[in-house]
């Protein structure tokens, strides 16, 4: 177990790395939109610097398929939150980012609700058998609350409605991974045949480049110090809660541990809807800013 745990450490740094040299590109790329969706990530993909941090990202993704197969995907979930850090750490160093305080405070209370997290794995977790109706349903309903996102025009101008969507498309993937693991070793068919009749690996590669260009766009409209932690938050929430209900993973039998992990969800959920708030509200006062300097407000 705690190799493939180490290997999920792995998976996050590279994904980590790789989302910085994407987002270091991401003013000179264009946004994938509308009708221009292929010919924008045609142009990223033919970007030198952004199809490296794209195969850096495919080699912390095929980690991360090795590490989830064999431990419980809620704890290799709480391993890949460290990419989260890691990332915001890059953005200031490498970036030049910086946030005010009260996106700090959010930044900060989901490292906190990460070290809960982790604190509360050495209750572990059981795992059962894919449900695989379960899965589809949470899927339907986190679709629809992406979508939701989208539809409100503040959030979609600020770059927070990607960056929810790519959190909750990547979180998906993770449980589509989970669920293809779970059935590729239930089946006794040639590997060949098993990939071509499996629709959860079709299902986790639509999944993660969805999220991939909702991101990408995030990044081209928001600070990737805000959209990073938001969209891992969320992309590492959605397989936990999943992996609780799809999968049979339970909270620890032990009260303390069990309330660090509830405090866990309750606290990452509210810091990211912090930094959304945040990241709304800076995007507004800039345009106000703008306006002002061009004498169209006073």
């Amino acid at each position: 177990m705690l190799i493939y745990l180490v290997l999920a450490v792995l998976a996050s740094t590279l994904m980590a790395l790789g989302l910085l040299i994407m987002k270091s590109r991401a003013e000179s790329l264009p946004e994938a939109r509308g009708t221009r969706v292929i010919g924008s990530v045609l142009t990223w993909l033919r970007d030198p610097r952004w199809a490296g941090g794209l195969a850096v990202q495919v080699a912390g993704w095929g980690f991360y398929i090795v590490a989830v197969a064999h431990a419980p995907v809620s704890m290799v979930a709480v391993m890949m939150q460290g990419g989260i850090a890691l990332f915001v750490i890059f953005s200031v160093l490498a970036l030049g980012e910086r946030a005010r305080p009260a996106e700090w405070a959010g930044i900060v209370a989901i490292v906190i609700g990460m070290i809960l997290l982790s604190l509360s794995l050495s209750a572990g977790a059981t795992q059962g058998l894919t449900n695989a109706r379960t899965v589809v349903t949470l899927a339907i309903v986190l679709v629809i609350i992406a979508a939701a996102t989208f539809m409100q025009p503040r959030l979609a101008r600020s770059g927070t409605a990607q960056a929810i969507g790519s959190g909750i498309a990547f979180g998906l993937a993770g449980l589509f991974t989970k669920a293809m693991t779970d059935s590729f070793e239930a089946s006794s068919a040639a590997f060949a045949i098993r990939v071509l009749l499996n629709p959860w690996p079709y299902a986790m590669i639509a999944a993660n480049m969805s999220g991939m260009v909702m991101l990408q766009n995030s990044f081209h409209q928001a600070r990737g110090i805000i959209t990073m932690p938001l969209s891992g938050a969320l992309s590492n929430l959605v397989p936990i809660a999943g992996g609780m209900l799809a999968f049979g993973e339970r909270l620890p039998t032990d009260p303390i541990a069990a309330a660090m992990r509830i405090a866990a969800f309750v606290l990452t959920i509210a810091a990211s809807t912090t930094l959304a708030i945040a990241e709304e509200e800076k995007i507004a006062s800039d345009s106000q800013v703008v306006l002002k300097d061009a004498g169209l407000v006073s």
